[in-house]
This record gives C-alpha cells, structure tokens and sequence, in this order.
C-alpha cells in the first residue's frame, strides 16, 4: 500500500503533540492516533455549574487506560512516620502492605494527562542528568543539558510559559515568553516561613498564561486547574501543539482509535500500524516514521506485545529492557490550619517553590534531590465542601459554624523527589488479563527501598517545618507514597542510552535497531530530576527527536 501519510503519531499527550506539531512545521503529512476522547472545554469541563466541586475531571468512555498491579510491597515499622494519616479516620492505608488507593492518574484522550495537570512547566536540573557518573546510581543522559536547552525555548514560547527572571541551576539562554504569575497570600505565608528558615520560595514556572498570547485569555486563578480549563489559559497539549499542527493543513487526529500492531518486515523497519476504531473496525495505515508516544506504562504495553519472529521478545527488546527502570512519583503532603485566614481557596496551584534541595547531592546522606512547594489547592482544598468533609470536625449547626470561621485557613506544603530505578519497579504484560482487543494489559510492579524512604523522611520533616515556622500548630493529615501508591509523573520503562544491552533507544530517541521508531514519552527518561514535572521535558525531548530524525533522513 502507498503511504498517504509520512509520519504516523500514536498518543497526543504531551509528546505525541509536540512530535506532531514539529513534522507539521518541517512539511510533513501526519496522521495522529489517539486511544482516548475529545474533550470540549466549553461542554466538558464543569467549573460554571454549581456542583463543580462534586466533579472531579470529567470521565468519558475510554478516557482511563486499564491495567493491573503487582504484589505491593511489605511495609517495614521503621518507617511508620511515613504512613498517611487523617486527623478523624487515622491511618488512610490499613493492614502491613503498601496500597493502591489512587494509583496511576492519567487521562487518556486529544492531550494526554495535561488535559488534567496542574499546569507546571520545569526543565531538568542539569546536574541530574549525570547520576551514574558523578553518583554511582541509575543510569547518565545521552546528551547533556546544553544539548536541550534550545528546544525548551520553542515550546515554552509555543505554550506561552510564564516565569521568574531568577533561573538558579536551569540557565537559559532567553528569558521566559511571559512574566511570572503573583504569589497568593497563602504562598506568601508559606514564603515568609521558607525565609526564616533559610531557604527560598520563588514562583512557580507554569504553562498557565499571565497575559492574553496566541489567542488565549490569561488566567482567572480560580484555582481548578486539575479539573479541566474551560478558559483554555493552561497550556495543555489539545489547546497548543495540535491546535497548531490542525491549523497547518497538515495534521489529521482520529480520536478513539486504539493501535494494535506495528507492522513490521525483515529489515526491522515499522512499515505501518494496524488499529481499531470506536465503532470496533480494523484499520490500517502506513507511513515512513512511527512515533510512540503512549506514555511509561502504555508505550512498553505495546513493544511488549508486538511480537514476531523478528522480534521474539517484543520491539526493542532484544536485551530485555523494555519496561525495566520504572521511576514513579515520590510524594508527600502535610495539611495545617493557620489560625489566619488566608484565602488558600483562590489562586494557582502550586504557585510557588522552592529548589533548595533539587540537586542529588543536596540531602544530608542520600542520591537524589527533592523540590517543596504550595500544595493547598493541589490537595484539592479549594472549596467549602473539602473542609467540611475532610478539615472540619462535629456536626450540625455546631460544624456549620466551625465551616465558617475556619474557611480558607488551610495550608498544605507538598514535596516530589527523586525516583531511582529499583530490579523490583517495572513494566511487564499481565500472564491473563486482556483488554477488549484481546492485547494483554501492562502490569505495574512498584518498590521504595530504603534510599526512597530516607529522602521521604527529610521531605516530611521539611514540610512539617515549613507549616510550623508558618505558624500553623494544627496539623490535620498527611498523605506520603511510602504506604500508597499514587503516580501521575511515570518515567524510564524505555530509556535512552548508548547501548542496547541497558537502554532501548539512543540519543536520538530511536529504538535501538529500528530506525525509523521513535519514542516521544517520559518512557525515555534516564532519570526524573528532584521533583521536576516532566511535561515541558517530554516535549522539548520530542522536538529535538524530531528534528534529528529528519536530519538523518
């Protein structure tokens, strides 16, 4: 069959977006396919009725991926400070194995999970990207910093990011596309304690525009960014980089349609990719390039499962790496009253940071950094009905009356820090379960060893301090990924690197062995950064991916 397109696409989160886009730019005919919906931020998202607080992100047919756990881990005594906790119910996890009560938070459909980020918009620290060589874990980047430097610049400026003129270790060669978002009076709180402790808290970098660009209003700082933007001021992948790539005449996005095969021949090149639509029809097209871009779970979901003489073990699978190094999210949370209020209701999420600790030296006696941050409405505390189900004791007009004396005094500090890759953390196919396709479904296994735990516990402390030194005496709960797995960032189950024996694509993001299959996810991260958000990074990763692939070519 002719190729009616030069590149197919599949996933348009935040990778496969960018991806799309750049090929567009470049000239090329691109066909993007995505498993989930299309969301319609004037239909979808429900932040004007007046329920929104009983509506989390919408969910619609097919817009959650299905897929299974391993055995969770035995929890150890020692580290029972690290347990979450709630002020009324006690301990959230029961029993002596970690849980899965949130587990993997994604979205699928026409923008990935940044339909459903907070909107964070960070490049990685560069001293991160060098852990084997400097500290003896994990596994160096292919390149380095400078090498990625320029294709941040291009999607920050197409996303419109907003940020401080203060850099520290992420050094820039131009300033940001627009000036950082103001600091709420609950993260000014929160600044002053930081400063009396000796550490920093600058505004947070945020795809969430500060002034009206590109035909999109600035934000309004209702604070529910997690719940769909109706506004289209946060810079998720559908309102961005396929906004722009559709515009090109250059791009078609079939939403609802799940890729089952990679078709492949005897030289190991992907001639094209065989998927079903909503209606249950088979399809299939072909093109010159194939562009995975699933996500950590999903993108090995679908090396795994293509399997063929050529590739017995699965695509890229040669030396059984595919799905090996899963870095997952890890977290911690402490929630306080002020005895002030404070208005913690109104603003942007995560509006402020601090990168004291985001180096992987930067920890008294562990590998691996950490990054500390204003996590109220994270903790999805933004409205009356959050503090008088989860803050606020009685009941009756005596709990009304708390309600009331007590609304917008909650503060919450939230840390993420370092994964590290662990033999017991990885992706592989359940024996059984299948999807309505019959495709086996991914299968997460997850382990926080001691060195996790250690970094965990210097967050607690940290955040702990950071409420005390902010005069907050009350604190009402703590949720930590010590005792309940809960992910949204996922990185590493294909890395890049130089060799196949532990990698499975190179520096250009070419599957080893496959030259014109190419990964564009967080599956390709050598290492997650001290609590970076990945987003930007997957995206400036699938520009420069892009470009190489096409210079060669």
């Amino acid at each position: 069959m002719s190729a009616r397109f030069d590149a197919i696409v599949i996933g348009s989160g935040a990778g496969g977006a960018a991806a799309a886009w750049r090929l567009c730019q470049r000239g090329c005919r691109v066909l993007v396919l995505e498993a989930g919906p299309w969301f319609d931020p004037d239909k979808d998202y429900g932040l004007d009725k007046p329920d929104w607080e009983a509506r989390s992100f919408p969910v619609k047919p097919g817009s959650a991926g299905r897929h299974r756990y391993g055995e969770m881990q035995q929890l150890d005594p020692q580290w029972d400070d690290l347990r979450s906790w709630h002020h009324e119910t006690g301990r959230l996890v029961l029993g002596d194995r970690r849980a899965v009560r949130i587990g993997y938070s994604h979205v699928r459909g026409v923008g990935g999970s940044t339909l459903h980020y907070v909107g964070e918009a960070h490049r990685l620290n560069p001293h991160s990207m060098k852990l084997q060589s400097e500290h003896g874990v994990g596994a160096d980047w292919p390149f380095d910093y400078a090498e990625l430097e320029p294709f941040y610049l291009e999607a920050e400026r197409l996303i419109g990011v907003a940020g401080p003129s203060a850099v520290g270790d992420r050094w820039r060669s131009q300033p940001y596309p627009l000036p950082a978002h103001p600091v709420s009076r609950a993260s000014r709180t929160l600044g002053a304690a930081a400063s009396s402790l000796g550490l920093s808290w600058s505004p947070n970098p945020r795809a969430t525009l500060s002034q009206a660009y590109d035909g999109r209003p600035p934000c309004n700082y209702c604070g529910a960014c997690v719940r769909g933007c109706p506004r289209r001021d946060k810079g998720s992948a559908d309102q961005t980089f396929i906004r722009h790539a559709l515009q090109s005449g250059q791009c078609e996005v079939r939403a609802r349609s799940t890729v089952l095969d990679l078709l492949h021949g005897e030289q190991r090149v992907i001639r094209g990719v065989r998927y079903v639509d909503e209606k249950g029809r088979h399809h299939f097209e072909h093109a010159r390039m194939v562009i995975v871009a699933a996500g950590a779970i999903e993108t090995p979901r679908l090396l795994l499962a293509n399997r063929s003489a050529l590739a017995p073990q699965g695509i890229g699978n040669d030396h059984g790496q595919v799905g090996q190094h899963f870095m997952e999210t890890l977290s911690w949370t402490s929630v306080a009253m002020h005895p002030q209020a404070q208005g913690s209701y109104m603003g942007l999420p995560a509006d402020a940071i601090c990168w004291d600790f985001n180096r992987p030296d930067a920890i008294a006696d562990v590998v691996g950094g950490a990054r500390f941050y204003s996590a109220t409405l994270d903790a999805d505390l933004m409205g009356p009905v959050a503090y008088a189900t989860r803050l606020i004791d009685g009941w009756g007009a005596q709990h009304k009356q708390r309600l009331r004396r007590s609304f917008g005094h909650a503060l919450a500090v939230g840390a993420i820090g370092e994964s590290l890759p662990h033999p017991r953390s990885f992706i592989d196919l359940h024996p059984s379960d299948r999807d309505e396709h019959g495709m086996p479904l991914a299968r997460i296994h997850s382990h926080v060893d001691d060195m996790a735990c250690r970094r965990l516990r210097f967050m607690a402390k940290t955040c702990r301090d950071l409420l005390k030194a902010a005069g907050c005496a009350d604190l009402r709960m703590e949720m930590g990924t010590y005792d309940d797995f809960a992910s949204t960032h996922v990185f590493g189950t294909c890395r890049s690197g130089v060799s196949a024996r532990d990698s499975v694509c190179n520096a250009q993001n070419q599957i080893h062995g496959w030259n014109n299959l190419l990964l564009c996810d967080g599956s390709t991260f050598s290492s997650t950064g001290g609590g970076e958000s990945p987003s930007l990074s997957i995206q400036a990763l699938a520009l420069r991916a892009v470009d190489r692939f096409l210079q060669a070519g």
